[in-house]
């Protein structure tokens, strides 16, 4: 198992550094998936954050910068949709040219719906991109697009995803939300299509982000079930973590051919390891994906404040972590008013 470099920045009250920063750049959304953003919630009229409270490039740059002194190694940009934030290929450029205090390059990577990737992806590999994570529910036409909540169809999805294949983002992951009674029928066609296509799937609990959603217990299949459906007709074998902290169980085919991910935060949640902080498009620091509130890193920006007392105040904001929801989750918790996912960046 390949490890991340030890960590000389903060550590919170669970022995945890700061190693992932996932930078949302927009809160805007073209689609309205069910388990994110319901179009019975957000409607066409939602308004969104105005242009003036969304970060800028250069204030993104600036923080990632502090956070990468700080013991991040891994940037990446959600939104929202990303590519729904004009000019993102700029904003790459900038973020590939930053390096850690020992010189490294870092790991620049970006969640997509896809719906853009088509027209963006040869120039967000030319600005520096690595690697891309697509999001993708289903082959099938009629669930995908009750899924996304806008018709849009899989087909333009699909096209995206070879189009950052042609511009050579490679690795390519695809990430699945399955929600019982809406889509758990197709995971064996998309896991028959990524070992075909030779993209990581990574199969991802229904989870309560958010207040939205309806979450319901009963909605979530487990990671055992989807390993043992898979299994029966792929085997299947578990597979080291890639390193210390990383989301997704691993598991390869015994066959050599290809790799299946699982996102268990309900059945195995693994905030024992959680290394991973969240800006958002308005400039909040958040410390969880189950977080009721966040930081104000916008208002220090735009206040003066040098890049030490920005430092100090996100170690501040990280040692004093705790968080650990998943395994602390319960029927009461799950109607807490946590913040949207599309708002603090996935």
């Amino acid at each position: 198992m390949s490890k991340m470099p030890p960590t000389n920045g903060p550590i919170d009250r669970l022995g945890r550094g700061v190693r992932d920063l996932r930078i949302s750049v927009t809160d805007r959304c073209n689609f309205r998936c069910v388990y994110c953003m319901p179009k019975e919630v957000f409607g066409r009229d939602y308004a969104f954050l105005p242009r003036d409270l969304v970060l800028s490039f250069e204030e993104i740059t600036r923080l990632a910068r502090i956070f990468l002194d700080l013991g991040v190694r891994k940037l990446r940009i959600t939104g929202g949709e990303p590519l729904a934030r004009r000019g993102l290929p700029t904003l790459v450029s900038m973020l590939a040219a930053l390096r850690s205090p020992d010189g490294e390059p870092i790991d620049l990577t970006l969640t997509t719906n896809g719906a853009a990737l088509r027209a963006l992806a040869d120039p967000l590999r030319s600005a520096g991109l690595q690697r891309v994570t697509v999001s993708l529910d289903s082959l099938d036409e009629t669930t995908f697009r009750a899924m996304n909540g806008v018709d849009f169809p899989v087909s333009r999805v699909l096209d995206g995803i070879a189009a950052a294949r042609d511009a050579g983002l490679d690795p390519i992951k695809v990430n699945m939300v399955v929600k019982r009674g809406l889509n758990e029928g197709s995971i064996l066609p998309l896991a028959r299509w990524a070992r075909a296509e030779r993209v990581i799937l990574r199969v991802i609990e229904y989870m309560d982000v958010g207040h939205s959603n309806g979450w319901r217990l009963d909605e979530v299949v487990p990671a055992a079930e989807v390993i043992e459906l898979i299994d029966r007709e792929m085997p299947l074998e578990a597979v080291e973590p890639n390193y210390p902290g990383e989301v997704a169980l691993r598991w390869r085919y015994r066959d050599g051919d290809g790799e299946l991910g699982i996102i268990a935060s309900v059945s195995q949640p693994f905030c024992g390891a959680c290394t991973r902080a969240r800006l958002s498009a308005e400039g909040k620091l958040y410390t969880c994906l189950f977080a009721v509130d966040g930081f104000d890193l916008r208002g220090l920006l735009r206040s003066g404040a040098s890049d030490a007392e920005v430092s100090g105040a996100i170690e501040r904001v990280w040692t004093a972590r705790t968080d650990r929801y998943s395994e602390l989750r319960s029927a009461e918790t799950a109607g807490l008013p946590k913040v949207e996912m599309f708002a603090l960046g996935g």
